[in-house]
């Protein structure tokens, strides 16, 4: 007969998007056991060496459905049984939370030896190493300063995001009745079509020179203005401060509860702008068609529609996977060589600091994203296949400057997918070993010992890491100055 499972707590949840090879594992084990099979037994029985079902069983191993089919015979229970989500028992449960926690960012950055989860391993043991794993990570929480709570805010967005697939169809919604409301006729959109959706939601638009300085636009509300900077620099898009201010309003925001709330409203923003600038429906048409001749590529998406590259490189985000069937992920990396955004479903592991953040990680020296840096070609795409500890990953990449500096745009794609775009034949290759310190971040042996201790570089760290994060409930926005605008500007009677 075989055994039945008691249920038990669930461990922490696997990462997203990946299977819980842990949880399956100690199920196998625990039925294993139960019916008094050894390893060999189990082998014997599936045609599998004993040591290829103990890398099953601790968790090595991403099985396919038909191996689990035979284990599931060979054990006498319903293939459900093994994929089921609870852990068989209490101490399987803590087990797979030490295994987990041993993976983990955190483990890796305090730079611990692993402690080998075996039976002699005594229960109060496995306790006690995941309650000092667990105040680590309270202290680290508590502790943080409000920057911290942005890059917290930052790591749940990216978890929403990857869930979604990048897409949210809510938001595509919105732009489709906007768009239809003013008579679009589809392709890319003007900037008359653009006030004609301000005008459309009743606003009128007012360009000053005044807009207070800590502001992209300022809307009265009580007056139905719409308030713009009368100067653009080159790298704005005239009509991308203008749409963000009215995806505000269709949205209903409100004053945001903290900072993740207002973090939510930014991307939601951006989002919305960017599904006006490029239609759902005609950019899908355009990329399938260049999916189906197999020249995908972010520089004629941009081209078609009129907008910044990396307004382009964020919609193929937002497109890719829901209509495409191709993963992707996005980066924007500053010329120092820091993470400044980035987005993934692809399986690309991007640095992270102890609690998941990337914002200010170093980017891998041998990425496309830093690499890009060096080429003297600035006006054409730079493409390049990256060997990974994940696996090997193809990008396109291209640099536009700002007020801050020089930044890198990448959207990068899983080996397999690369057929569909154009620049697959680049020879250009590099293999990055990250997060592996001997890769890129550890100077080599040999200059470290000529200079370690005979140099003293002085930092120039941005502003924003020395910095609380700005208070209020627009962080960063000086709310006396923009009343102050708003009463100077506001119609009298």
């Amino acid at each position: 007969m075989a055994p039945t499972l008691t249920p038990r707590p669930h461990p922490a949840p696997a990462p997203d998007g990946e299977i819980d090879t842990l949880l399956l594992g100690r199920r196998i084990r625990h039925l294993r056991t139960a019916a008094g099979l050894t390893l060999d037994d189990l082998g014997a029985a599936i045609g599998r060496a004993a040591s290829q079902v103990s890398m099953l069983e601790n968790g090595h191993r991403e099985p396919k459905l038909s191996l689990l089919q035979q284990v599931a015979v060979a054990l006498d229970v319903p293939l459900a049984e093994l994929l089921a989500g609870e852990a068989p028992t209490r101490r399987a449960a803590l087990e797979i939370q030490l295994e987990r926690a041993q993976r983990g960012p955190l483990f890796a950055a305090l730079k611990l030896p692993t402690v080998k989860v075996a039976k002699s391993l005594p229960t109060d043991a496995l306790e006690a190493i995941l309650g000092l794993q667990a105040e680590v990570r309270r202290l680290l929480t508590e502790n943080a300063a409000t920057p911290e709570e942005a890059r917290r805010a930052n790591a749940e967005l990216r978890a929403t995001m990857r869930a979604q697939d990048n897409y949210f169809p809510e938001l595509e919604e919105h732009a489709r009745r906007l768009l239809t409301a003013v008579h679009h006729p589809g392709g890319p959109l003007s900037q008359r079509s653009t006030a004609d959706i301000a005008a459309h939601l009743g606003f009128s638009l007012h360009y000053v020179h005044d807009l207070p300085h800590s502001t992209r636009s300022v809307t009265d509300l009580e007056n139905g203005r719409i308030y713009l900077p009368h100067a653009l620099t080159q790298a704005n898009d005239p009509r991308s401060a203008l749409l963000q201010a009215v995806a505000s309003h269709v949205l209903g925001h409100t004053e945001p509860r903290g900072y993740g709330d207002f973090l939510r409203q930014r991307v939601e923003n951006n989002y919305l702008a960017a599904a006006l600038m490029l239609p759902e429906d005609g950019a899908v048409a355009l990329l399938r068609a260049a999916k189906a001749e197999r020249r995908l590529s972010v520089e004629d998406l941009r081209d078609a529609y009129g907008v910044p590259y990396e307004t382009a490189a964020h919609r193929f985000t937002n497109l890719a996977t829901r209509h495409l069937d191709i993963p992707v992920h996005f980066m924007k990396a500053h010329e120092s060589g820091t993470l400044h955004k980035a987005y993934e479903n692809d399986g690309v592991r991007f640095p992270t600091d102890p609690l998941g953040s990337i914002e200010g990680q170093p980017v891998c020296r041998h990425w496309t994203a830093r690499i890009v840096f060096r080429v003297p070609d600035r006006f054409s795409p730079y493409y390049q296949y990256t060997d990974t500890p994940t696996g090997t990953y193809w990008c396109t990449s291209r640099v536009q400057g700002s007020a801050d500096g020089e930044f890198s745009v990448s959207v990068g794609v899983p080996f397999a997918h690369v057929r569909w775009f154009l620049g697959r034949e680049t020879t250009e290759r590099a293999t990055s070993r990250c997060p592996d310190p001997d890769c890129c971040r550890r100077a080599p042996d040999e200059l470290a010992q000529r200079w370690a201790s005979k140099s003293w570089p002085s930092a120039r760290p941005h502003a924003s890491l020395l910095a609380a994060l700005p208070t209020g409930a627009f962080p960063g926005v000086d709310q006396t100055e923009v009343f102050t605008f708003l009463e100077r500007h506001a119609p009298r009677p």
